[in-house]
């Protein structure tokens, strides 16, 4: 192998890399549970799985915030020092707002998945009042 081609190996190796590195710090947004069992008909052991469903889904939602923080932070550390301080400070407020809209669309769905299993957990308590 030539030294030109191993310069070239090497650099679509790291080209590569860099790539992959940047995908997986991507934040993937946490897909919420389909559906949860009928709170009016379901035993106790579909109840408790659902409950770890919910639990699953508020760890992942978790992470993704966590994740969005890693990333604005990370970007905040990126913004050019150069610029004067106007622009560093519309930069941070844009980075600002683009975390929290992710960040609070995340909470609100989590909070809204939250209370439709509550509403299950509810039929179920109220269907085997009598037992």
């Amino acid at each position: 192998m030539t030294f030109r081609s191993t310069v070239l190996a090497s650099s679509l190796v790291v080209a590569a890399l860099a790539f992959a590195t940047q995908a997986s710090a991507a934040c993937t947004y946490p897909k919420a549970p389909e559906k949860f069992p009928d709170g009016s008909k379901a035993t106790k052991e579909e109840m408790l799985a659902g409950a770890a469903t919910m639990r699953a889904y508020n760890d992942l939602i978790k992470q993704y915030s966590d994740c969005l923080k890693d990333e604005h932070d990370a970007a905040i550390a990126k913004i050019d020092p150069k610029l004067d301080d106007a622009k560093q400070k519309k930069a941070k407020d844009d980075l600002e707002k683009v975390w929290e809209q992710k960040n609070d669309a995340a909470v609100d769905e989590a909070a809204t998945v939250t209370g439709r299993f509550n509403e299950q957990i509810k039929a179920y308590n109220a269907a085997h009042k009598a037992n």
